[in-house]
């Protein structure tokens, strides 16, 4: 993509969305990237998120510098980090969050001290299921580190994580030591090194807020962060640029967010951000708000663009302090694409399954990324040089 392109596409991503016009004919979206991916997956009723959509991540980052498409276990990920999180927890007492949430610089954690493996050589489904159920599993392993913490005996005995161990073998399965891949018997860390081929020291996790210096870093206070892990801050119109840079030289994005707010449907395929202020509106949008009913107030916006709010550094920031903006859901931005009215949205691969409109994908616009965004993780390669610079990344 030429120099020109590149530019107007960073310019769309940074100025307000285009007021939209008067539509019936719900959204038209037009793809402008569309990088590789693997196959949606289903986390199914498991919090384990982060784990799909950070290997979704570098299974597009294998793909990208030429590898065979890879099916890579998620089960190995969340195991591993369930038993270094349980550690951590018994050695604090148990003043750290213990569950079944993480966070993508998990994933890399666990591909530079463990490896990785296929999904093939553990699915992580050893208790009766199809698919991931994990409330048994996370209330079990909960309830056990929580009894180790109290302890009775006042003294912790050298057994208690092998016992922890056990349970995790129960309901993952014991964790094979080799495995067979394309005739070949490999370890997790060969399997990483000379299948997957990806530097774990490539990737780093940037966001957005005031409450800590710009161009540092800093361990984001959010629950899932056990293992303390910093990120690197940016003013908010640089971090959508290095998004935009990131996908147009082909890198694809980690992207952590808040699903909660109303204009999120992974049913209809779209995160948006509409104005619901009447003060805020145009004149047609409000003459066309004023006109409807409850029930369609209710959906406003997913049958067709709206006009959306402007997001400032000031808006994002308030609504993480004020708790408005958490930490609760992690997918994989694959590409952008622009709406009829030429609004320009980001194409995310979510880990809900296919049977929503998109097959599994929805539509996030700019003013939804803007305002949600809790981190990305991104390919060092793929942050514009002069950021780059000012974050000290080499």
């Amino acid at each position: 993509m030429n120099l020109t392109i590149k530019s107007l596409m960073v310019a769309l991503c940074i100025t307000l969305p285009t007021m939209a016009q008067e539509t019936t004919e719900g959204y038209q979206f037009k793809p402008v990237i569309d990088l590789q991916t693997t196959p949606v997956k289903d986390q199914f009723r498991s919090g384990t998120c982060w784990s799909f959509s950070g290997i979704s991540f570098l299974e597009s980052e294998m793909l990208r510098i030429g590898k065979k498409a890879a099916d890579i276990s998620e089960m190995f990920v969340v195991r591993h980090c369930y038993a270094d999180k349980a550690q951590r927890y018994v050695r604090l007492h148990g003043s750290l969050n213990f569950g079944g949430g993480g966070a993508f610089h998990d994933v890399i954690y666990v591909l530079a001290k463990y490896g990785m493996m296929p999904e093939s050589a553990y699915s992580g489904l050893s208790y009766g299921e199809s698919g991931h159920v994990h409330g048994e599993t996370d209330d079990v392993l909960k309830a056990y580190v929580d009894g180790v913490v109290k302890n009775s005996n006042r003294k912790l005995s050298s057994a208690w994580f092998e016992g922890f161990n056990g349970i995790l073998d129960a309901y993952f399965g014991v964790l094979p030591t080799s495995f067979d891949v394309d005739g070949k018997t490999l370890t997790p860390l060969n399997y990483a090194k000379d299948i997957m081929g990806l530097n774990p020291d490539d990737y780093v996790q940037l966001t957005s807020f005031t409450h800590h210096p710009f161009y540092s870093s800093f361990a984001i206070e959010v629950p899932d962060n056990w293992l303390w892990a910093n990120v690197y801050n940016l003013p908010l119109d640089e971090l959508i640029q290095t998004m935009d840079f990131s996908l147009n030289e082909g890198y694809t994005i980690g992207w952590a967010t808040d699903v909660s707010e109303k204009g999120f449907s992974h049913r209809n395929g779209v995160a948006i951000m509409p104005v619901t202020d009447e003060k805020e509106m145009t004149g047609s949008e409000r003459a066309k708000w004023e006109s409807m009913s409850k029930e369609q107030k209710q959906s406003y916006g997913f049958d067709g663009p709206v006009q959306e709010m402007n997001v400032t550094q000031e808006i994002r920031q308030e609504a993480f302090d004020n708790y408005q903006t958490t930490d609760d859901h992690g997918m994989h931005i694959t590409g952008m694409a622009k709406d009829q009215n030429g609004n320009v949205y980001y194409k995310v691969k979510n880990s809900w399954n296919v049977d929503n409109k998109y097959e599994g994908y929805l539509y996030a616009s700019v003013p939804f990324v803007r305002y949600k965004t809790m981190s990305i993780m991104v390919n060092k390669n793929g942050i514009p040089k002069d950021i780059r610079k000012k974050l000290g990344i080499k």
